[in-house]
């Protein structure tokens, strides 16, 4: 049933009224109004529990007030269940303690808002890796375990280890009417034997629901639990007498409809002793699918699956060095074999690739025991949802049918149908999935922005539920029914069950306050759909955020079928929730440090969605405070380009809002003192010495102050001007018949080798290239430019410096983008020479800058030419594995570095690129602080953001440094970057690899040569 409106007032009064934290912003709203489904319905206000009791507080406030509520943990829900439009209660960001790990008993205690991998982790080392938690989502570092209880989430090891519900033990739960009720495998009781209402309300409950067992016996045993992967509806067939009346288990899958978790005890497995990654190619997904059953006799832990279009769309936004190792052919199985040793399990892997080549369907296939090209190959999978989102085609895709399953002996069968249904309505989809347990997982490309399209996705869902349903399967096979299947529901179950659903559901919540609208009395599957309703306006943007394959479909259709670029950009982010992850990759640097929905790459897209939807004009649009609040916190660390599965590129975004809201406004004072910072290099380095010294008295206290910077960061030291000029200069003259004057102006020197006993440029692997020395590098680390000349030509290349433009990044940065696109206008005019020779640039924030930024803010042919050019110093340098013969360097090669991961360098060059430098390099140990230092250019200096700052270093560099051996080298080829080192542990200096690679001045005469 629908509850009554009311004042948004009155609830909140009474929410603060008990002191439970509570946030009725818009902004905040808009954060809350989305999940990675289809769907968007903006909350009255969004509570934070620390306790139970402000979880009963919250509850009485509602009831009292008949307000909705919502739980919600990661907010990755794909079927709509994680939003509504009461109170939203997120139990991630405080709920989220492990409380007990007990091996004896094999359970784990915890609160709701734990995230799945986490937990995994923990409890694998309070056990010595004996034991773990099975269900394993690919949603799993941001999911959490009330999540994974509201849908009975499975994840890529079902086959082995089911589905959440075989984890659970007990549940703690919050009735709508504020009793504290422990489910269990046996029953209900008060959580607090002492709690008398509780008590009541537990023996009410428990009478009610055995009634209703009783007087549907024959249906439940007919029509539920039939497949593996049967998670549509109420699981009632727990309450059957032959399942011991396993109320806890009944409430798994309840997608918060019944009671608010707040607790749980949870079944630990034995972790697997080896393990080995078999990788199966076939032409199509039917074909992967028919072998299934093969597969499953050897009683495999994982049968995954994923098709072509996921992998080209992670080449072509990751790197073609993304996905490697994969076998021939156009769709894959990635099958996980274990057992008790290495060489049992390599047996099975042989004894199945022998099978399925007798099948006759296998293109090719590979077992791979190596963990870390294993983990390579299921990061395919998992970032499926996302990849699939906006395809290197160019197409988008969108769940609403993304969750069907059928018992695994009807997959192919059901696969080949559901493709011949989808050519009827003229739709493509991306499969990928649990080929293993039967369950699909496809994003369809429907467009939900016309009311055409949306007509075409009612009348495809309900064609597509019916043939789910002839093939014996469910419309959900973990992500539940939520708005997306719920009205689907009278297609796969009776009136009997559907009337025992509705039964369950009253003695749970009479009144029908939590999460109204799923699985009971849902509204129409096409209502309140994200995409429905946006204005068709023109945002005029710098960048050129024109989406791939823009062009084509517009000819196609003869008309633009795309919204304005903005708002197709804006609306990248999809909600999967990547950047709330507390591991792996380096997004989102600013969540990882405050833990605040506000401060994730998502909570900022959703605010601009909601600005391009909700604002009365554009010019309104560009003025929001909301988005200026919810983008303050992000370091323009470019992370979200590489990490985040859809390619939601927030540091563009900000920029080019702030290039809008500042528009004839007096901007931050650090945008006049850090943004134009080329500018003051120019003028300081004339008196470097005075500058200097007076940056070390109280008055360089007051000029940060004045400049809005921080007083606890200590400023670097300018560079006299034409220091840096002589550092090359140094180097060209350690090279003989160096020097040679450049005919281009701007143009310092070239550094050739030319001595027989040093590599010549005209010998393979050598050539001719040119060496931008960045302002940065020119201002602030004059000797890594000779260090960089120098390793250049001692590995043979022909080296040309350039210094006489800028790449506008700390203008681009602050969102001063006009600027910003006259500077690098004149960059690509100076670099474009009809060549095709590197350039290398020192500075990675540069070398991205120019490699991503030119060309979208200036999207001319030049622009592209010159930046197809660019690349970094290290990456550079990571090029010539095996290939070079390079100069040794004057110092020892340091055995152990700690690397501190340069995000625009990561995020544009390739995740792996300093680790794969120093390997050239020769340095035997590298550790990686995988992380932003926190600097990240102008931020870590602003005043207003310093001890954010520091809290980004405290999630991956500090523990690096305080963990590092003596004499441990520390890389740092940013160098904002190389401030954090200095800042963060004083008697540490960063390194740019060049000054590690440094050969010196090169001598006449015989010279030992080293091989990279």
């Amino acid at each position: 049933m629908t509850a009554a409106p009311v004042t948004e007032h009155a609830v909140i009064s009474r929410l603060r009224g008990s002191g439970v934290e509570v946030d009725a912003s818009e902004r905040r709203t808009s954060e809350y109004a989305y999940d990675a489904s289809n769907y968007r319905v903006r909350p009255l206000a969004v509570v934070f529990p620390r306790t139970v009791e402000d979880v009963v507080a919250t509850v009485r406030a509602c009831a009292d007030t008949r307000t909705p509520i919502v739980s919600r943990g990661g907010g990755t829900s794909m079927a709509g269940n994680a939003v509504g439009s009461g109170v939203v209660v997120d139990f991630s960001r405080h709920m989220n303690r492990i409380l007990e790990i007990d091996p004896g008993t094999g359970t784990v205690a915890v609160e709701p808002g734990v995230v799945l991998a986490t937990l995994t982790r923990e409890v694998e080392a309070a056990t010595d890796q004996q034991f773990t938690f099975a269900p394993d989502p690919s949603s799993k570092n941001r999911a959490t375990v009330g999540g994974a209880i509201g849908n009975d989430a499975c994840g890529n090891h079902s086959v082995r280890y089911g589905r959440t519900s075989d984890h659970t033990v007990e549940i703690d739960v919050v009735t709508a009417d504020g009793a504290r009720l422990t489910a269990t495998a046996t029953g209900l009781r008060a959580t607090d034997p002492d709690d008398r209402a509780s008590v009541l309300r537990a023996d009410e409950l428990s009478r009610e629901l055995r009634a209703l067992a009783r007087e549907h016996l024959a249906a439940f045993r007919l029509e539920l639990g039939r497949i593996p992967r049967q998670v549509s509806g109420y699981h009632l067939q727990n309450l059957l007498p032959e399942k011991g009346f396993h109320v806890a288990r009944a409430l798994v899958g309840s997608e918060g409809t019944c009671a608010l978790i707040v607790g749980a005890r949870m079944r630990l497995v034995p972790k697997p002793a080896s393990a080995l990654l078999v990788c199966l190619g076939y032409d199509t997904v039917v074909d992967a699918a028919r072998d299934v059953t093969t597969i499953l006799e050897f009683s495999p832990a994982a049968v995954e699956g994923t098709d072509k279009a996921i992998v080209e769309t992670m080449r072509w936004r990751r790197g073609p060095d993304s996905v490697t190792g994969l076998p021939e052919g156009n769709a894959w199985l990635f099958v996980d074999l274990d057992g008790d040793t290495c060489e049992a399990v390599a047996g099975q892997a042989d004894e199945l690739l022998a099978r399925l080549g007798g099948n006759g369907r296998l293109v090719e296939g590979i077992a791979v025991a190596d963990p870390e090209g294993r983990a390579n190959l299921w990061r395919v999978r998992e970032d499926g949802a996302g990849l699939s989102s906006r395809l290197a085609t160019g197409g988008e895709s969108w769940p609403g049918w993304e969750d069907s399953a059928v018992a695994p002996e009807n997959l192919a069968d059901y696969l080949a149908e559901l493709r011949a249904l989808m050519g009827e309505y003229d739709l493509d989809g991306v499969m990928y999935g649990h080929f293993g347990a039967g369950c699909m997982h496809i994003r369809i490309t429907f467009d939900l922005r016309t009311e055409r399209g949306r007509e075409v996705y009612r009348e495809f869902t309900r064609d597509a539920a019916r043939l789910v349903v002839r093939h014996g399967g469910s419309l959900s096979g973990e992500h539940g029914d939520g708005r997306a299947r719920s009205a689907l529901l009278p297609l796969m179950y009776s009136p009997e069950v559907l009337e025992a659903f509705a039964a369950f559901r009253r003695a749970w919540d009479p009144e029908g306050l939590l999460n109204p609208g799923s699985i009971v009395d849902p509204a129409p599957i096409d209502a309140h759909l994200a995409l429905e309703g946006v204005p068709d306006r023109q945002w005029r943007t710098s960048f050129d955020l024109q989406p791939v394959g823009a062009a084509e479909t517009a000819r196609e259709s003869g008309r633009d079928a795309q919204p304005d670029p903005w708002v197709h950009a804006v609306q990248g982010c999809i909600g999967v929730g990547r950047c709330r992850a507390d591991s792996g990759g380096v997004m989102c640097p600013s969540f990882r440090a405050t833990r605040d929905e506000k401060d994730s790459t998502r909570g900022r897209a959703r605010v601009l969605q909601d600005m391009v939807r909700g604002a009365a004009t554009v010019a309104e649009g560009w003025r929001s405070q909301d988005a200026r609040e919810a983008l303050d916190l992000c370091l323009s660390c470019k992370a979200c380009t590489t990490d985040c599965p859809a390619g939601v590129d927030m540091a563009t975004y900000k920029s080019e809002f702030f290039d809008h809201y500042y528009a004839r406004r007096i901007r931050p004072r650090s945008h006049y003192s850090l943004g134009w910072l080329p500018r003051w290099l120019g003028i300081a380095g004339r008196i470097a010495p005075l500058v200097n010294a007076i940056l070390a008295t109280p008055l360089g206290g007051l000029a940060a102050r004045l400049g809005g910077l921080t007083p606890h960061r200590a400023l670097p030291r300018f560079a006299r001007a034409g220091q840096w000029r002589r550092e090359v200069d140094d180097a060209a003259r350690s090279v003989p018949r160096t020097g040679v004057p450049s005919q281009r102006p701007g143009v310092l020197a070239r550094v050739g080798a030319h001595d027989p006993n040093v590599p010549d440029p005209n010998a393979p692997g050598g050539q001719d290239v040119v060496l931008f020395v960045d302002t940065f590098t020119r201002g602030f680390r004059p000797e890594v430019a000779g260090a960089a000349a120098r390793v250049l030509a001692g590995a043979g290349d022909a080296v040309e410096c350039s210094a006489d433009v800028c790449c506008g990044l700390t203008w681009i940065s602050t969102g001063q983008l006009r600027t910003a696109k006259k500077l690098l206008t004149r960059a690509a005019a100076a670099l474009d020479d009809g060549s095709e020779r590197p350039v290398v640039v020192v500075e990675p924030s540069c070398a991205a800058a120019l490699r991503k930024d030119l060309p979208e803010l200036v999207p001319t042919e030049q622009a592209r030419r010159v930046a197809r050019r660019v690349t970094s110093f290290a990456a550079y340098v990571a090029s010539w594995a095996g290939e070079r013969h390079v100069a040794p360097p004057a110092a020892p090669v340091p055995r152990r570095a700690v690397v501190q991961t340069h995000c625009h360098e990561y995020s544009v060059f390739g995740p792996a690129t300093q680790r794969r430098a120093l390997v050239v390099a020769g340095v035997a140990e590298v550790s990686e602080a995988n992380g932003c230092c926190g600097v990240a250019g102008n931020f870590g200096f602003e005043a207003e953001h310093y001890d954010v700052s520091m809290l980004v270093a405290e999630t991956s560099l500090a523990p690096a440094l305080r963990a590092a051996a003596p004499d441990t080298a520390v890389l740092t080829d940013g160098f904002s970057c190389a401030m954090q080192v200095g800042h963060v542990d004083p008697g540490a200096r960063g390194l740019h690899i060049a000054q590690v690679l440094d050969p010196g001045p090169i001598a006449t005469g015989p010279q030992p040569s080293g091989t990279a």
